[in-house]
């Protein structure tokens, strides 16, 4: 997958803050995501990687800088357009989500963007997409059951499901892991290596602070710490030693595995 910067990219943030109650969580963060491209932001807990993720889908609005997503500038649009050819999932919004819903409504409801079935009709079309999109997440027969009765792996699988059904143009994933264990992490993150891979998938953001979370088809890294860019830039160049000590604040060793999908990241103290 090409990693040369594009002449129009799908975001573009320059200089942007965010403050909130007096406290300053971005600072002047620089960041373009191009077409074909799959991102990692990366940094501890409490660096503004959240709101980042929020901010990149106009779900918030920063306090300073500039921002054009999908061709569209922050303040010359309506993000309530805009926001339906994104999507932003995240390990908080299967607590939105009714539990008697079906896996399958839970997944066709995001042609309106809606969460409850009987706001809007669907047709033939949307309910046999939606199926489609269980299906590429392992969960094919999980249509029938309701949410609220699935591990909180395959919630998220019905979730990143959910995320695709729409045909988003841009997708963040703002710690979609969170809570799981390492069998649903690992089978989270073999669906995400393969959506990745599909050269006609939106381009994606991935929020974590693990680089064992890290898919091996993702291309480039965004690293923060206490709101501020230590770097950007191709996954290969940029993820080191250094960069990991830098963002989490002590001696980190990074290794990397091959893997029959390419490589994976872990990475420990180095004492």
């Amino acid at each position: 997958m090409s990693t040369t910067e594009p002449a129009h990219p799908v975001l573009s943030l320059r200089g942007v803050a965010f403050e909130r109650a007096g406290r300053s969580i971005l600072r002047s963060v620089d960041w373009e995501v191009g077409e074909g491209q799959r991102w990692v932001v990366l940094g501890p807990n409490g660096c503004g990687k959240t709101t980042l993720a929020r901010i990149a889908t106009m779900w918030e609005h920063p306090s300073g800088g500039e921002i054009e997503l999908l061709g569209e500038r922050l303040g010359n649009t309506d993000v309530r357009s805009l926001r339906r050819r994104v999507s932003l999932v995240s390990a908080a919004m299967a607590d939105m989500v009714r539990p008697a819903l079906t896996a399958l409504e839970v997944v066709v409801c995001a042609r309106f963007a809606a969460l409850e079935p009987w706001w809007h009709s669907y047709s033939d079309a949307d309910m046999e997409r939606a199926a489609a999109m269980l299906a590429d997440q392992g969960l094919a027969d999980f249509s029938g059951r309701a949410f609220g009765t699935l591990s909180s792996g395959e919630r998220q699988r019905v979730l990143l499901a959910r995320a695709v059904m729409s045909r988003p143009e841009f997708l963040v994933l703002d710690e979609p892991s969170a809570g799981l264990d390492l069998a649903g992490r690992e089978q989270l993150l073999e669906r995400l290596d393969v959506l990745a891979s599909d050269p006609g998938a939106a381009p994606t953001v991935l929020v974590t602070h693990h680089v064992e979370e890290i898919p091996p088809s993702y291309t480039h890294v965004l690293a923060l710490r206490e709101g501020r860019t230590l770097a950007s830039g191709p996954l290969d160049d940029t993820l080191s030693d250094e960069l990991l000590s830098a963002c989490f604040g002590l001696s980190v060793r990074l290794d990397r595995h091959d893997s029959p999908s390419g490589v994976r990241y872990s990475a420990r103290q180095d004492r």
